[in-house]
């Protein structure tokens, strides 16, 4: 056991950016090996571009779960590669709504293939180890309970009661 199994939920945090960080890296290599020029940091952006016509940066935001401007930050990378465009909605004037570009399009359908094999192997992946499988619904209810519990406030209510000397 190393020190970050020993000291548990003490580093998870760390122990579950180390593994990101790990996992996204070879997931940017199986680009490069492709020879596709594509970045594991885009694939929220481009799955849901390629189940929608276009969405807005709220939109957008809203369904990654990361803030307005780190959203419209990306979209701005991307526009900047020539990869999506965005015009002004017909609706509400001050909505940019977002789509791939001709180039971008090209790139979904390079990368489509890729996301099969992906999926695939890690399906592979995690039938070898009967641990594995308990993973993703492990993860969605840690998701979910941390949501709702007040981590900072319940660990402040805990030294709260301890006697300070």
């Amino acid at each position: 056991m190393n020190l970050y199994q020993s000291l548990g939920y003490l580093v998870l945090g760390s122990r579950l950016r180390r593994m990101s960080e790990t996992f996204l890296a070879e997931i940017n290599r199986i680009y490069q090996n492709e020879g596709i020029d594509f970045d594991a940091s885009w694939f929220p952006v481009f799955y849901l571009l390629s189940k929608n016509d276009s969405l807005s940066i709220k939109e957008l935001s809203e369904q990654t779960e990361v803030s307005h401007p780190a959203a419209s930050q990306l979209i701005t990378n991307l526009k900047s590669r020539k990869l999506v465009e965005t015009t002004v909605s017909i609706d509400d004037g001050r909505k940019q709504l977002v789509q791939f570009t001709d180039k971008g399009r090209a790139l979904l359908s390079q990368i489509l293939p890729v996301w099969d094999a992906i999926s695939s192997s890690m399906t592979e992946l995690s039938e070898s180890e009967p641990a594995i499988t308990k993973l993703l619904p492990a993860i969605s209810a840690l998701e979910d309970t941390f949501r709702a519990y007040n981590l900072a406030g319940k660990v402040g209510d805990k030294l709260n009661r301890i006697p300070h000397e």
